[in-house]
């Protein structure tokens, strides 16, 4: 059987200290996970903005420390992005980079030239 990832063996480890923890932090914890992942999964409507996949994704990692079936599945997740990111090239990841930047700038200058507004209001 292999090694567990890093990231994996430290959920393991925080899910070891998070047990140590009294009902009184678990429960509201876990509800507190739960409704992140409600909340991303909303933001993950199509026509809604906003950081939906990211909020599953913590919320996930919050439930995880609490229940076993979404530390699978977050093992799962965690094991498929890292299998991906080991077939990555250093000059694919400069090219994604490079990418992001540019839409960030791109961003800016449609926010200076568009006069689009930043914050609602």
């Amino acid at each position: 059987m292999t090694e567990p990832r890093p990231a994996i063996q430290k959920l393991r480890r925080r899910k070891e200290l998070h047990k140590q923890k009294s009902k009184l932090y678990r429960v509201p914890f876990a509800l507190v996970g739960g409704l992140v992942v409600l909340a991303g999964l909303a933001l993950s409507l199509p026509g809604v903005p906003g950081p939906g996949l990211l909020l599953v994704g913590l919320g996930l990692a919050m439930l995880a420390l609490e229940f076993d079936r979404a530390e699978r599945l977050l093992e799962r997740i965690i094991d498929r992005v890292e299998a991906v990111r080991d077939r990555t090239s250093a000059a694919q990841e400069i090219a994604i980079g490079l990418l992001g930047v540019a839409a960030l700038a791109g961003y800016v200058v449609a926010i200076i030239l568009w006069d689009v507004p930043v914050l609602p209001g």
